[in-house]
Protein backbone atom coordinates (compact mmCIF):
# COMPACT_ATOMS: atom_id res chain seq x y z
CA UNK A 1 0.00 0.00 0.00
CA UNK A 2 1.33 3.42 -0.93
CA UNK A 3 1.83 6.17 1.62
CA UNK A 4 -1.06 8.13 0.09
CA UNK A 5 -3.48 5.19 0.24
CA UNK A 6 -2.49 4.42 3.84
CA UNK A 7 -3.11 8.04 4.85
CA UNK A 8 -6.58 8.05 3.27
CA UNK A 9 -7.49 4.76 4.98
CA UNK A 10 -6.39 6.10 8.37
CA UNK A 11 -8.44 9.30 7.86
CA UNK A 12 -11.61 7.32 6.97
CA UNK A 13 -11.16 5.05 10.00
CA UNK A 14 -10.71 8.00 12.39
CA UNK A 15 -13.77 9.83 11.01
CA UNK A 16 -15.94 6.70 11.25
CA UNK A 17 -14.87 6.15 14.85
CA UNK A 18 -15.65 9.80 15.67
CA UNK A 19 -19.12 9.53 14.13
CA UNK A 20 -19.97 6.36 16.06
CA UNK A 21 -18.75 7.90 19.31
CA UNK A 22 -20.81 11.04 18.70
CA UNK A 23 -23.99 9.05 18.04
CA UNK A 24 -23.41 6.94 21.14
CA UNK A 25 -22.96 10.00 23.32
CA UNK A 26 -26.09 11.65 21.91
CA UNK A 27 -28.18 8.53 22.60
CA UNK A 28 -26.87 8.34 26.16
CA UNK A 29 -27.87 11.92 26.93
CA UNK A 30 -31.56 11.49 26.03
CA UNK A 31 -34.00 12.50 23.31
CA UNK A 32 -32.37 14.46 20.54
CA UNK A 33 -33.73 17.87 19.60
CA UNK A 34 -35.88 18.07 16.50
CA UNK A 35 -33.85 19.08 13.46
CA UNK A 36 -34.88 20.72 10.23
CA UNK A 37 -35.20 17.53 8.16
CA UNK A 38 -38.42 15.44 8.21
CA UNK A 39 -41.25 16.92 10.33
CA UNK A 40 -41.95 15.30 13.71
CA UNK A 41 -45.60 15.08 14.81
CA UNK A 42 -46.48 15.59 18.48
CA UNK A 43 -49.86 14.14 19.63
CA UNK A 44 -52.41 16.70 20.77
CA UNK A 45 -54.59 16.68 23.87
CA UNK A 46 -57.67 14.42 23.97
CA UNK A 47 -59.97 15.37 21.10
CA UNK A 48 -57.48 17.85 19.63
CA UNK A 49 -55.29 17.46 16.51
CA UNK A 50 -51.56 16.90 16.73
CA UNK A 51 -48.96 19.48 15.82
CA UNK A 52 -45.56 19.62 14.16
CA UNK A 53 -42.62 19.93 16.56
CA UNK A 54 -40.53 23.06 16.20
CA UNK A 55 -36.81 22.84 15.35
CA UNK A 56 -34.78 22.35 18.53
CA UNK A 57 -37.73 21.03 20.55
CA UNK A 58 -37.02 17.86 22.51
CA UNK A 59 -39.64 15.14 22.12
CA UNK A 60 -40.01 11.68 23.59
CA UNK A 61 -39.19 12.70 27.15
CA UNK A 62 -39.83 10.14 29.87
CA UNK A 63 -43.40 10.74 31.18
CA UNK A 64 -43.94 11.89 34.75
CA UNK A 65 -44.98 9.12 37.16
CA UNK A 66 -48.65 8.78 38.09
CA UNK A 67 -49.54 10.09 41.55
CA UNK A 68 -52.64 9.88 43.74
CA UNK A 69 -53.91 13.26 42.53
CA UNK A 70 -54.11 11.93 38.96
CA UNK A 71 -56.24 8.99 40.06
CA UNK A 72 -58.52 11.15 42.22
CA UNK A 73 -59.05 13.51 39.30
CA UNK A 74 -60.17 10.75 36.93
CA UNK A 75 -62.32 9.00 39.52
CA UNK A 76 -64.09 12.28 40.38
CA UNK A 77 -64.40 13.71 36.89
CA UNK A 78 -66.02 10.60 35.39
CA UNK A 79 -69.21 10.78 37.54
CA UNK A 80 -69.10 14.58 37.26
CA UNK A 81 -69.16 14.34 33.46
CA UNK A 82 -71.88 11.67 33.59
CA UNK A 83 -74.22 13.99 35.45
CA UNK A 84 -73.59 16.74 32.90
CA UNK A 85 -74.51 14.27 30.14
CA UNK A 86 -77.65 13.28 32.05
CA UNK A 87 -78.62 16.96 32.17
CA UNK A 88 -77.97 17.47 28.45
CA UNK A 89 -80.04 14.37 27.61
CA UNK A 90 -83.11 16.19 28.93
CA UNK A 91 -82.77 19.15 26.58
CA UNK A 92 -84.40 17.99 23.33
CA UNK A 93 -87.71 17.02 24.96
CA UNK A 94 -88.00 20.11 27.13
CA UNK A 95 -86.93 23.17 25.14
CA UNK A 96 -86.73 24.49 21.60
CA UNK A 97 -84.32 27.31 22.49
CA UNK A 98 -81.45 27.08 19.95
CA UNK A 99 -78.76 28.29 22.38
CA UNK A 100 -79.67 25.66 25.00
CA UNK A 101 -79.68 22.91 22.40
CA UNK A 102 -76.30 24.06 21.11
CA UNK A 103 -74.83 24.01 24.63
CA UNK A 104 -76.12 20.46 25.11
CA UNK A 105 -74.54 19.24 21.86
CA UNK A 106 -71.21 20.88 22.63
CA UNK A 107 -71.08 19.47 26.15
CA UNK A 108 -71.91 15.96 24.97
CA UNK A 109 -69.36 16.15 22.14
CA UNK A 110 -66.58 17.13 24.55
CA UNK A 111 -67.38 15.02 27.58
CA UNK A 112 -68.23 11.64 26.06
CA UNK A 113 -64.68 11.21 24.65
CA UNK A 114 -63.17 12.49 27.90
CA UNK A 115 -65.06 9.85 29.89
CA UNK A 116 -63.71 7.17 27.54
CA UNK A 117 -60.17 8.51 27.94
CA UNK A 118 -60.33 8.53 31.73
CA UNK A 119 -62.05 5.14 31.91
CA UNK A 120 -59.39 3.55 29.71
CA UNK A 121 -56.60 5.25 31.64
CA UNK A 122 -57.91 3.89 34.96
CA UNK A 123 -58.21 0.41 33.42
CA UNK A 124 -54.55 0.59 32.40
CA UNK A 125 -53.73 1.16 36.07
CA UNK A 126 -55.84 -1.83 37.07
CA UNK A 127 -58.46 0.36 38.76
CA UNK A 128 -62.20 -0.10 38.32
CA UNK A 129 -63.87 3.09 37.02
CA UNK A 130 -66.71 4.55 39.09
CA UNK A 131 -70.05 2.76 38.68
CA UNK A 132 -72.52 4.11 36.14
CA UNK A 133 -75.03 5.12 38.82
CA UNK A 134 -72.50 6.91 41.04
CA UNK A 135 -73.10 10.67 41.16
CA UNK A 136 -71.56 11.60 44.48
CA UNK A 137 -68.39 10.24 46.02
CA UNK A 138 -65.23 12.17 45.10
CA UNK A 139 -67.23 14.51 42.83
CA UNK A 140 -69.32 15.85 45.71
CA UNK A 141 -68.60 19.49 46.46
CA UNK A 142 -67.75 20.32 42.84
CA UNK A 143 -71.01 21.86 41.68
CA UNK A 144 -72.95 18.60 41.39
CA UNK A 145 -76.73 18.94 41.23
CA UNK A 146 -78.67 17.34 44.06
CA UNK A 147 -81.32 14.73 43.36
CA UNK A 148 -83.99 17.30 44.17
CA UNK A 149 -82.47 19.70 41.63
CA UNK A 150 -82.31 16.96 39.00
CA UNK A 151 -85.97 16.11 39.64
CA UNK A 152 -86.89 19.78 39.24
CA UNK A 153 -84.98 19.90 35.95
CA UNK A 154 -86.78 16.78 34.72
CA UNK A 155 -90.12 18.36 35.54
CA UNK A 156 -89.43 21.77 33.96
CA UNK A 157 -90.40 22.83 30.44
CA UNK A 158 -89.75 25.76 28.13
CA UNK A 159 -88.36 28.93 29.69
CA UNK A 160 -88.36 27.47 33.20
CA UNK A 161 -86.22 24.59 31.96
CA UNK A 162 -83.85 26.95 30.15
CA UNK A 163 -83.19 29.06 33.24
CA UNK A 164 -82.76 26.08 35.58
CA UNK A 165 -80.55 24.22 33.10
CA UNK A 166 -78.23 27.21 32.69
CA UNK A 167 -77.99 27.86 36.42
CA UNK A 168 -77.27 24.22 37.26
CA UNK A 169 -74.87 23.69 34.37
CA UNK A 170 -72.95 26.90 35.11
CA UNK A 171 -72.42 25.80 38.70
CA UNK A 172 -71.54 22.31 37.47
CA UNK A 173 -68.92 23.74 35.09
CA UNK A 174 -67.48 25.92 37.87
CA UNK A 175 -66.95 22.75 39.89
CA UNK A 176 -65.21 21.07 36.97
CA UNK A 177 -62.92 24.07 36.49
CA UNK A 178 -62.03 23.94 40.18
CA UNK A 179 -61.29 20.22 39.93
CA UNK A 180 -59.16 20.74 36.82
CA UNK A 181 -57.21 23.50 38.54
CA UNK A 182 -56.41 21.19 41.43
CA UNK A 183 -55.20 18.54 39.00
CA UNK A 184 -52.94 21.01 37.22
CA UNK A 185 -51.48 22.05 40.58
CA UNK A 186 -50.83 18.58 41.99
CA UNK A 187 -51.14 16.02 39.18
CA UNK A 188 -48.18 14.56 37.28
CA UNK A 189 -49.57 12.20 34.63
CA UNK A 190 -49.27 13.87 31.23
CA UNK A 191 -52.56 12.55 29.83
CA UNK A 192 -54.56 13.64 32.87
CA UNK A 193 -52.88 17.05 32.88
CA UNK A 194 -53.68 17.57 29.19
CA UNK A 195 -57.29 16.57 29.81
CA UNK A 196 -57.47 18.93 32.80
CA UNK A 197 -56.20 21.77 30.62
CA UNK A 198 -58.95 21.05 28.10
CA UNK A 199 -61.59 21.00 30.83
CA UNK A 200 -60.28 24.19 32.40
CA UNK A 201 -60.16 26.19 29.17
CA UNK A 202 -63.22 24.74 27.44
CA UNK A 203 -65.59 24.92 30.36
CA UNK A 204 -64.40 28.39 31.38
CA UNK A 205 -65.44 29.60 27.93
CA UNK A 206 -68.81 27.83 28.21
CA UNK A 207 -69.44 29.38 31.63
CA UNK A 208 -69.11 32.86 30.17
CA UNK A 209 -71.42 32.01 27.28
CA UNK A 210 -74.07 30.41 29.49
CA UNK A 211 -74.09 33.41 31.81
CA UNK A 212 -74.61 35.69 28.83
CA UNK A 213 -77.54 33.62 27.55
CA UNK A 214 -79.07 33.38 31.04
CA UNK A 215 -78.93 37.18 31.40
CA UNK A 216 -80.77 37.53 28.08
CA UNK A 217 -83.68 35.26 29.04
CA UNK A 218 -86.94 36.76 30.31
CA UNK A 219 -87.43 36.38 34.05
Amino acid sequence: MSAGSWTRTLFVTVMATFALTSCSQQSAVGPAPVGTEAPVLVPGSPGAPGRTATPGERVGQTPQPTVASDVRFAEAMIPHHRQALEMTSLVDDRTTTPAIRLFARQIAAAQNPEIKTMTGWLAELGRTPPAEHEHGGPAAGYGMATEAEMNALRAAKGGAFDRLFLRLMTRHHEGAVKMAGEQLAAGRDQRMRLLAKDVYSGQSIEIARMRKVLDSLPA
